[in-house]
């Protein structure tokens, strides 16, 4: 019952924040200039081989992440049995989350292999689907099942035009903006709107892992010369981001309700 009252003070907040939120993106989309692909961005600071891998450690630092994610998916199958996850639609977007983060190992370790345009979406969209679903999973959490899930399908659907569009007009603006904005939003929307489960400071935890794995990728270079060149700003950003699903499955694995919602939905089999 809390837990429905603070969702209808909350409600016009809610509103206000998706318009400015839109008009930001209106902005940025208009008025900034296009951000097109480039040789470069092809161009990482470790490029070695090892046993005849191209790009060894760029190409097996992203095995983590079919671990997490494997065990992530099978997890959250089991909806209540091994999770704290009390909603259909709660089970729908964390698997969709873990099946991105398999996804993850295979199209990045593809992309590394042999870094050109042709491969980079393979490297891109499986980490946009992990991004949407995750965002949507804690909007489903805080904000309620409904919204929740109109805003996986939206950013699942968001998530391929962008990585079409970034493939058809060469401009990077939409995938740029379309990971970077869960990691500012959620802490913003984390003391904004009232928990439903507990431990939701791993949420905090999460987005400042994602935020530090991006600076890593942008000091590729400079980290890889820092440690006397034994592993590249790019490497680890992969380690470091597969943190990121380790922190949630925590979470998931001790969280509990805070409150009960009127009408709750059947717990999950």
């Amino acid at each position: 019952m809390v837990w429905m009252v603070n969702q209808q003070v909350t409600r016009g907040r809610r509103c206000r924040i998706w318009g400015v939120a839109l008009l930001c993106w209106l902005f940025f989309m208009l008025f900034t200039p296009k951000i097109p692909v480039s040789y470069r961005h092809h161009l990482f600071a470790d490029m070695r081989n090892f046993l005849g891998v191209p790009n060894t450690l760029n190409v097996i630092t992203n095995f983590p992440f079919l671990i997490v994610g494997v065990l992530g998916f099978v997890l959250s199958l089991g909806g209540g049995s091994f999770f704290n996850i009390s909603l259909r639609g709660e089970v729908w977007g964390w698997s969709l989350f873990y099946g991105g983060i398999a996804s993850v190992a295979f199209g990045s370790a593809y992309y590394h292999l042999k870094p050109d345009d042709n491969r980079v979406m393979w490297d891109t969209l499986p980490m946009m689907i992990a991004y949407s679903s995750l965002f949507s999973s804690f909007i489903l959490e805080r904000l309620g099942e409904r919204i929740g899930l109109s805003c996986l399908f939206s950013l699942l659907v968001l998530a391929v035009l962008s990585t079409s569009y970034a493939r058809t007009f060469n401009d990077l603006r939409l995938c740029m903006t379309f990971q970077l904005i869960p990691c500012l939003a959620i802490p913003i929307m984390t003391f904004l709107f009232p928990p439903k489960y507990t431990h939701s400071r791993y949420w905090l935890w999460t987005s400042g892992v994602c935020i530090l794995a991006k600076m890593e990728a942008l000091a590729d270079m400079k980290i890889y010369r820092a440690n006397n060149y034994i592993i590249s700003g790019h490497s680890l950003e992969h380690l470091c981001s597969a943190i990121a699903p380790v922190l949630v499955t925590v979470m998931l694995m001790q969280r509990s309700n805070r409150f009960q919602r009127l009408g709750e939905i059947k717990e999950c089999p």
